[in-house]
């Protein structure tokens, strides 16, 4: 499986990818919403660990970049940030994202168990619409 993060903050970035390749996941690193688009479109990852705050185009313009497209209008997105549910851009609640995650409140632990409940339920989706 593959996993995309788009982080600006790049020990938090490798923090995350080490982490994840432990679990044995593919993962491929963007530092801002730019390269995180060109990422996404030519890396086509299973799941995206999305930071909103980055350089050149923040997380949640990005991600509208993304749904605006044939190809990642489907892609599952979790927004991992410091930023509040409150103070998150309006727009992100019409983008949809799988989970939104205040990194300060979750260890990379959780956000890894977190993106494997998704990507089994995802999994366990597709099994079933599969045998219909």
């Amino acid at each position: 499986m593959k996993i995309a993060v788009i982080e600006d903050d790049l020990p938090i970035a490798n923090m995350y990818k080490a982490k994840l390749e432990l679990a044995d996941y593919e993962v491929r690193l963007a530092h801002d919403g730019i390269e995180g688009f060109e990422l996404m479109k030519e890396f086509v990852p299973d799941i995206t660990l999305l930071d909103i705050k980055m350089p050149q185009m923040n997380g949640d313009e990005m991600l509208e970049k993304v749904r605006a497209t044939d190809w990642g209008s489907g892609l599952r997105v979790v927004v991992l940030t410091n930023i509040s549910k409150d103070e998150a851009p309006s727009s992100l609640r019409f983008l949809g994202i799988e989970r939104y995650i205040v990194k300060a409140h979750h260890t990379p632990s959780q956000v890894l168990e977190i993106v494997e409940d998704i990507l089994k339920k995802t999994k366990q989706k597709n099994t079933f619409q599969s045998k219909l």
